[in-house]
């Protein structure tokens, strides 16, 4: 395996369906600008409630390959 460098950016993904689905929006949305994902790690899940709207939002560290 050679020499690599990997970067972590925290994001937070929401969705009124589950803390999976908001980790997933959370991870295809970041998939866009960031190349070479490499690793999701959840920090954190909490629900955010506005009246009677449910709001699940997964804060997660991703790791990506770091191009000089």
């Amino acid at each position: 395996m050679a020499d690599s460098v990997y970067k972590i950016v925290e994001v937070i993904g929401t969705s009124t369906k589950s803390w999976e689905d908001a980790a997933k929006f959370a991870i295809k949305t970041a998939s866009k600008t960031l190349k070479d994902l490499r690793i999701a790690e959840v920090v954190s899940q909490d629900i955010k409630i506005d009246g009677k709207k449910v709001v699940f939002r997964t804060s997660l560290r991703l790791s990506f390959k770091y191009h000089s």
